[in-house]
């Protein structure tokens, strides 16, 4: 998805920083908005780690003067039985889903406020617990992506007087290689898929598409909201 919403963002006049712990797949990424006409630069990031983030977004800023928007995309979904889940295990699935998007979403405020604005875009899913859904075998990560929701919350509250907006995008079952898992077992895919209203996954430039909307001015009313994107599937 991350490789998407860089995509629709440049394509929409945005001046994208691709960023990822494999920086071969940011550069794929940034030769292919260069051949569209827009303009990107590649940076490695390991969104656990305090000192890369600050780096990033310094470097950011050298090369386009501000941030007007930061994508909270980082994440993994390692499946494993809560009841032999190790302590290390839900530690690199926090820290990469939740405490990434903190340090992320930090570094990007204090760059907005000098600016005066910034919208925030945080990337959860509807296994989220309360209003989402609850899925077996991956405890860690569904804490992680509750933890986004309400975190969106918190600084959309906290931010708004410094004209910075935070939402929130909640997406169920996209077509994207994290999915590959249940995809390669057809019986659990027929299941998934039942119980989702349009019978099939989202396609990553549809979650782009949103991400671009909150992003952007014209969703300038839009803040602490939490939007689904899943094929109806928490309305059944």
């Amino acid at each position: 998805m991350g490789r998407a919403h860089a995509l629709i963002l440049a394509k929409y006049g945005a001046k994208v920083i691709v960023t990822d712990i494999d920086l071969d797949e940011c550069q794929q990424v940034v030769e292919e908005i260069k051949k569209q006409g827009g303009q990107a630069l590649a940076l490695r990031l390991d969104v656990t780690q305090k000192d890369e983030v600050a780096q990033v977004f310094q470097e950011a800023v050298q090369k386009f003067g501000r941030i007007d928007v930061l994508v909270n995309n980082a994440g993994i979904a390692e499946f494993q039985s809560f009841l032999i889940m190790s302590e290390e295990e839900w530690d690199k699935t926090l820290d990469i889903n939740l405490k990434g998007q903190f340090l992320c979403a930090q570094a990007a405020a204090i760059q907005m406020k000098k600016q005066g604005s910034g919208a925030i875009v945080n990337i959860a899913s509807v296994a989220m617990g309360q209003q989402g859904i609850g899925f077996p075998n991956i405890a860690h990560y569904c804490a992680s992506k509750g933890g986004i929701a309400a975190l969106t919350e918190a600084l959309a509250v906290e931010l708004a007087p410094l004209n910075i907006r935070v939402n929130c995008i909640a997406p169920g079952l996209i077509d994207t290689p994290m999915i590959n898992t249940v995809k390669s077992d057809p019986k659990t895919m027929e299941g998934m898929l039942g119980r989702i209203p349009l019978h099939r996954t989202g396609r990553p430039e549809e979650v782009s598409e949103l991400v671009a909307f909150l992003a952007s001015d014209d969703s300038s009313y839009i803040t602490g909201s939490v939007v689904v994107i899943d094929g109806g599937w928490l309305a059944t």
